[in-house]
C-alpha cells in the first residue's frame, strides 16, 4: 500500500504536476491488455449496413472465412489500397481498407447488378 497524508490507501494516487514516468507507471505498450486492445483494433469489423446486409442475404460467415477476410484485407493494406472489392467463394465484400471495415456484402449468385464502383482494388480470398 501506499501511504498519502499519513493514511494507507490500496492504490496509488496521481498527484497533480508528477508524471506517471517518473513513478515508473506509465502504460507500457507490451502489457498484455495493450497487446489484446492492438490486436482487436487490426481486426476486420463490419459495419451496421454490412450486418444488416449478411443477415437479409443469409449470407453466413464461419471463423475461416473471417480469418481469409482478414489476410486479404492485410494484403489490400500492404498494396495502399484504399476501398477494395473482396470476393470469396460466391460472395462479394466491399472494404474500406483504412478502417478495416466491411461496407457491405452481396451473394453473385443473386446479384442482379454486377457493378462495383468506387474501388481502387480486387482481392480475391
Amino acid at each position: 500500500m501506499v501511504e498519502m497524508n499519513g493514511i494507507n490507501v490500496p492504490f496509488v494516487p496521481i498527484e497533480p504536476g508528477k508524471e506517471l514516468q517518473n513513478k515508473g507507471l506509465a502504460s507500457n505498450p507490451s502489457t498484455p491488455f495493450q497487446s489484446v486492445f492492438q490486436e482487436e483494433l487490426e481486426k476486420v469489423k463490419f459495419s451496421n449496413h454490412a450486418l444488416k446486409r449478411l443477415e437479409n442475404r443469409n449470407i453466413n460467415l464461419s471463423d475461416v472465412d473471417l480469418e481469409k477476410i482478414q489476410n486479404a484485407v492485410e494484403k489490400a493494406e500492404l498494396k495502399g489500397a484504399r476501398d477494395s472489392l473482396v470476393m470469396m467463394k460466391d460472395t462479394a465484400f466491399i472494404v474500406n481498407i483504412p478502417n478495416k471495415t466491411v461496407v457491405t456484402a452481396m451473394p453473385l449468385n443473386n446479384s442482379e447488378e454486377n457493378i462495383f464502383t468506387n474501388i481502387d482494388s480486387v482481392v480475391f480470398a
